[in-house]
């Protein structure tokens, strides 16, 4: 039991990166929509969603985790573990959050567009 719970803050972030993979890109049904206009509106959604500063998301989340473990840590007696989960943990859910933002600004642009969004 002790080793599943050292682990699982690593199974954890596993299980958060194989869904963030499993992403599909939006599904547009295609009926009298012009494929040349799709992919130019396609690339210029795109562009507005690298507005979103992953990394700096990332780098916020971690720092914020990182320190309420390390106050965790202060009242179970083991503040460095509880620091490092607490940054991975913080650090991929800012990560994740910021991929979900991504694609609903993808999906917001194509449907301001006029396209129909399917999923």
């Amino acid at each position: 039991m002790q080793v599943f719970l050292r682990r699982s803050p690593i199974l954890l972030i596993a299980v958060l990166i194989a869904a963030c993979a499993a992403h599909r890109d939006p599904i547009v049904d295609m009926k009298g929509v012009d494929p040349d206009a799709l992919a130019q509106d396609w690339q210029e959604c795109e562009a507005y969603t690298q507005e979103i500063a992953v990394s700096e998301g990332v780098a916020r989340g971690s720092a914020t985790g990182a320190a309420v473990g390390a106050v965790a840590g202060a009242i179970n007696g083991d503040v460095a573990r509880a620091a490092a989960n607490g940054a991975l943990y913080g650090g991929t859910k800012s990560g994740l959050d910021a991929d979900k933002d991504k694609r609903q600004v993808f999906k917001r642009c194509l449907r301001g567009r006029g396209y129909r969004v399917l999923n």
